[in-house]
């Protein structure tokens, strides 16, 4: 087996919001629908049901009109710590950690893909590494128009 770092992509980052509002918007649908994705993307939420076994379907529309209909099975859910849910076409495991820091919370973000060849595919093809880091901006931005932010 690969080595796990040659096969993920990982980004860390801690936001001016508590953690309780932090997993709002990682959780329902309202929320995720508004920043989810890459700069220029907008998103349909079919399903998402937040739960071991449950179902997250979506359909990302790119900037170019292109639609990127996207999959997803809930595998682990520890409420305020982490989601671990497996995307399907491409393959990989995202998790996602949560930390408390007061006011503040730490977010520990990966993909892992199967092999490192379909990391670098992803990477090439779609720009998944700045991909992610366009959407924890999307995210900060968002959390910063929300009611009950931490005014940091």
């Amino acid at each position: 087996m690969e080595k796990a770092e040659n096969r993920e992509i990982r980004m860390t980052r801690t936001f001016k919001a508590p953690i309780d509002l932090m997993w709002e918007v990682w959780t329902k649908p309202e929320h995720i629908v508004n920043w989810w994705g890459p700069n220029g993307f907008t998103n349909t939420i079919h399903k998402m049901d937040v739960e071991e076994g449950g179902e997250w379907k979506l359909t990302m529309h790119g900037p170019d009109g292109t639609d990127y209909a996207n999959r997803s099975i809930f595998k682990e859910i520890i409420l305020f710590k982490k989601i671990v849910f497996e995307h399907f076409n491409p393959h990989f495991i995202t998790t996602v950690l949560f930390e408390s820091e007061g006011e503040e919370t730490k977010i520990d973000w990966s993909l892992l893909f199967d092999t490192a060849e379909m990391r670098e595919t992803v990477v090439k093809a779609h720009k998944a590494d700045e991909g992610q880091k366009q959407n924890l901006d999307k995210l900060e931005k968002y959390l910063s128009t929300l009611p009950g932010k931490s005014k940091a």
